[in-house]
């Protein structure tokens, strides 16, 4: 499909717009597929012993997990002709899956949510490659970025609205009338990502052209990087799995704090997380050297680790109010977990001069990540049932805290010692530094 021709100049104010609208977009739209589900209560319905929101939780998150490993080969060898015919092809599945949940009746209908699950964990890999490998990919990845942050709590107030209006529309056809909604808007944002051109000759010198990987290429990564990605997958894997948590379970975690809230606050201290990450993730983007970005984007993760740690502490001590908790507690999730997705990887590629793609580290994280993300779940269920929500997002926040500054110490020092090991690899020896 023909670029549009103001979209020509890959690094102008109208790219830059327009590849921020589509990627936030879609992104959005995805999540209307995925989370308005885990606003209801599912009260009064349980399967094998276990409330059935958690079975339909972890159903998804499963099939989400799959999604993940499966993406791991899909996406990193994902040809870009194929992009606009995988992602359609995705939602349209999910949708599907969700009319079953509503046609199905209790206790059967679970298995179509973990059906709703599998198409859905590979959309931000499709969505982040029209992105990546450009000269301004930090900057038109933020739409996406804020996407993440904001789309959940933005639909789960949309759900509550909604359902007021519509009281006769049950909890469980509630998923499929939101995702229908939302369909048209998401062949929209598609068709935008679809006219946007692919990296220019300046681009792919100065940020390394990005290719379908083959079996080779994943291979040479993984023994020269393996360990230093083992580190930044398990540093991954527990801020992804608390996120999805303190998602999926925000409603009783609320009605657990507080007994003075209502439906607005998803979508206030989400707003207030998104801008906060905005600036931060834009930041990223003034580092023309890949290194120094690389470098500067660590010390952002770490620095979004500590503050979710002590925000934690400090409402435990009855410092901080219940709403600057989750939103102190929010906007520390997301400094460390939207770079690992939008710049780290796509830096570290740039740096290290890496043949490989960011839907390849990306996906191995995410893979992990929704692993951790399930045994957090059953672990809370077979092991804590007595425990209170609100505990369990206590406890692993300071679990996430201690074990992830330990873990990037140690990603400092490897890729540290990377650069002193291969110093040809370096930007600064290479001809294209003087547009870095």
């Amino acid at each position: 499909m023909k670029s549009i021709r103001p979209l020509k100049d890959t690094s102008g104010i109208f790219f830059i717009l327009w590849c921020m609208l589509a990627s936030f977009g879609a992104y959005f739209c995805m999540y209307a597929f995925r989370k308005p589900f885990t606003t209801s209560l599912y009260e009064g319905y349980q399967l094998w012993g276990i409330g059935y929101k958690t079975v339909l939780i972890i159903s998804q998150v499963l099939g989400y997990m799959i999604s993940k490993f499966v993406g791991i080969k899909v996406i990193s060898e994902l040809r870009p002709s194929r992009r606009i015919f995988l992602i359609l092809g995705l939602i349209l599945f999910a949708e599907a899956a969700l009319l079953g949940f509503g046609l199905v009746p209790f206790p059967f209908n679970f298995v179509f949510l973990f059906l709703s699950g599998l198409p859905l964990g590979m959309v931000w890999g499709v969505v982040f490659s029209f992105l990546e490998g450009r000269r301004v990919t930090e900057v038109i990845s933020i739409g996406l970025s804020i996407s993440l942050i904001v789309a959940s709590g933005i639909l789960k107030t949309i759900y509550l609205e909604l359902h007021q209006w519509l009281p006769a529309i049950s909890e469980f056809w509630m998923p499929f009338v939101i995702g229908l909604l939302f369909l048209p808007l998401f062949c929209f944002f598609v068709w935008m990502l679809s006219v946007i051109p692919e990296p220019s000759h300046e681009d792919k010198l100065l940020r390394k052209e990005r290719r379908p990987m083959n079996r080779q290429d994943k291979k040479l990564v993984l023994k020269e990087y393996g360990f230093g990605l083992a580190c930044l997958v398990m540093v991954y894997a527990l801020l992804a799995t608390l996120r999805d948590f303190r998602d999926n379970f925000s409603v009783e975690i609320w009605t657990e704090i507080t007994v003075d809230w209502n439906s607005t606050v998803f979508s206030q201290t989400e707003m207030i997380s998104g801008c906060i990450v905005l600036l931060a993730v834009g930041a990223i983007s003034v580092f023309k050297n890949n290194v120094r970005a690389f470098r500067f984007t660590l010390l952002l993760i770490t620095f979004g680790i500590v503050l979710s740690g002590v925000s934690t502490l400090l409402f435990q001590e009855g410092i901080l109010s219940p709403f600057l908790w989750m939103l102190f507690l929010g906007i520390g999730l997301f400094l460390a977990y939207i770079p690992i997705q939008t710049a780290l990887f796509e830096r570290m590629i740039a740096a290290y001069r890496i043949n490989a793609n960011a839907g390849f580290f990306v996906y191995i994280c995410d893979a992990i990540g929704y692993l951790g993300s399930v045994g957090l779940l059953i672990y809370k269920e077979f092991f804590a049932k007595e425990l209170r929500w609100s505990v369990v997002l206590i406890e692993f926040s300071f679990l996430t805290t201690l074990a992830s500054l330990l873990l990037l110490l140690v990603v400092y020092v490897f890729y540290y010692r990377k650069l002193k090991t291969y110093p040809a690899i370096q930007p600064s020896r290479e001809p294209v530094e003087s547009y870095i």
